[in-house]
């Protein structure tokens, strides 16, 4: 599934990013045919905010269908955001854009982290969330985090 994650990362015309860079993963379930249950780490930086990298925890499948990308993955992961170097907008931000996207399987389901401007407190929130096509309302699990942008 992880390959199928990057293949699928991001909607062309939302946001424009770079593939994730995966960072870890560790096993949960194991599996006797096919890969292990497993949470996965990566790491995305924003592509609109110098300075900015996310890393995401998510739940991923293992068994014959997950090994074969065709399980969907758990509407279960959490986010935090960091300020990896000096924080700089590039240009003008939307109040809200969703900027990461991926695919929770090979078909309905996708993961997706919106960014938001506080312009106020000069604050970026990052929120992750899932959306679930056979079901009208999606997910109710979420995560955000928040980045300060210096002054």
């Amino acid at each position: 599934m992880a390959f199928l994650l990057a293949a699928t990362l991001a909607h062309p015309a939302e946001a424009g990013t770079a593939d994730p860079a995966r960072i870890g993963d560790v096993s949960t379930t194991f599996r006797v045919l096919g890969r292990n249950d497993q949470i996965v780490v990566e790491r995305y930086d924003d592509p609109k905010v110098d300075g900015v990298s996310c890393y995401m925890s998510r739940a991923e499948k293992g068994g014959v269908k997950g090994s074969l990308g065709f399980a969907t993955d758990p509407s279960r992961f959490s986010i935090a955001c960091r300020a990896t170097g000096p924080v700089s907008l590039k240009g003008q931000l939307p109040d809200k854009e969703v900027v990461f996207g991926a695919s929770a399987n090979w078909l309905f389901k996708e993961i997706r982290v919106t960014r938001m401007w506080d312009r106020e407190k000069r604050v970026l929130v990052y929120l992750v969330w899932s959306t679930q096509a056979l079901t009208p309302e999606g997910s109710p699990y979420n995560s955000v985090s928040a980045v300060a942008v210096d002054r």
